[in-house]
């Protein structure tokens, strides 16, 4: 039989495939258990506006559900662009934010150029700088999160793209206006600054930056948004970058045709209009945030202080053995060890009743 593992690019076969957070079914399959909440993907509990799951149900039609999706997306782009008041041109669509970052190694690194991203970011930029086998430039975290000043130190010849998550995952933290601008200021205007702001809707601080003002001044930075998160569709996949327009051109030059359904575009259009559920959940997750900060303090457990909509505890012992404890509970949250945190959990924020659940769980497994 042909070993079609020595046939896969070096890079490839490395390769370890990502660890989504366990789905409540296959819990529901291995343990025998129901009434389970998941605490792991960093959902949004509260899920998307009514108006959308509304629109899609007069959207399903055989004709919408049977034809091809607009490959342009060219109504969304439209309510993107008006959302901010930039052109068209900028925006390049994505199957979730994910498939962007995909799409940006894919254009502009080779195997004979290199990645930089910070320790404890986003594990999709190691997978996609490792699948298409360039260098990995990882730099040492400060305080859990990006030291802006060591990675302008790694930079070299090799480094094309940087990464740079903010707010952070897994770790919430984030950077200033102030540090992330002089960083940029720094930075070659050859290498591409990825600023991946997955989390922004639920900033309210007003240090941090509003990177749509910096496309003019850096036109060499792309930003990456998603409506998975706050806006509550991470099952129909659509996001987003915008960038300089020659940059979008070369992304939309490697972007796969009807890369975002028809449904996930109607429904992010629609998110983008109602901002009253946006603040909803908003509000939702910064209520959710405090009570497991209190209860956190409460157990004398340590945590990195998070801006996203989910927060990192330190349960001061394996996290997998604690994380599998919690399965049995009916609770799924999310084991850290594969970034190099092993005694942490990720939980997301979710309803009070579910944070509630999983706080008297945790105290429940660490006694």
């Amino acid at each position: 039989m042909c070993d079609f593992l020595s046939l896969a690019t070096v890079g490839v076969r490395k390769l370890q495939p990502y660890q989504a957070g366990k789905p409540i079914e296959e819990l529901e399959r291995e343990l025998g258990i129901s009434n389970i909440i998941k605490l792991a993907s960093n959902e949004n509990p509260l899920g998307p506006s009514p108006k959308i799951l509304q629109a899609l149900k007069e959207f399903c039609t055989p004709q919408n559900v049977a034809l091809y999706p607009d490959g342009s997306g060219f109504s969304l782009k439209k309510s993107i662009a008006n959302q901010y008041n930039i052109p068209q041109e900028m925006i390049t669509l994505g199957n979730g934010s994910n498939d962007l970052l995909e799409l940006i190694a894919r254009a502009f690194v080779t195997s004979n150029l290199a990645v930089m991203f910070s320790q404890y970011a986003f594990a999709v930029y190691p997978i996609v700088t490792q699948a298409i086998g360039a260098e990995m430039q990882i730099v040492p975290a400060k305080n859990w999160g990006h030291d802006l000043e060591e990675m302008l130190k790694h930079i070299t010849e090799k480094t094309r793209v940087i990464f740079i998550a903010n707010p952070n995952n897994p770790t919430g933290t984030w950077l200033s206006k102030n540090n992330l601008e002089s960083f940029l200021n720094q930075v070659s205007k050859n290498i591409i600054v990825v600023l991946d702001e997955a989390y922004i809707e639920y900033i309210e601080n007003p240090e941090f930056p509003n990177s749509l003002e910096w496309l003019e001044t850096y036109p060499n930075i792309i930003i990456t948004r998603t409506f998975s998160k706050a806006y509550g569709l991470a099952s129909l996949r659509v996001g987003y970058s915008i960038s300089n327009p020659q940059i979008a051109d070369l992304l939309n030059r490697v972007r796969q045709p009807f890369n975002v359904n028809s449904f996930a575009l109607k429904a992010a259009e629609i998110a983008l209009s109602d901002k009253d559920h946006l603040k909803q959940a908003v509000a939702l997750n910064k209520q959710g945030m405090q009570q497991f900060e209190n209860a956190f303090q409460n157990m004398k457990l340590d945590y990195i202080s998070s801006v996203g909509n989910f927060i990192t505890v330190d349960v001061k012992r394996n996290g997998g053995k604690i994380y599998q404890l919690l399965l049995k509970e009916g609770v799924i949250v999310r084991p850290v060890g594969n970034y190099g945190m092993p005694t942490f959990l990720r939980i997301s924020i979710g309803l009070p009743e579910e944070n509630t659940r999983c706080i008297q769980a945790l105290e429940k497994v660490l006694k």
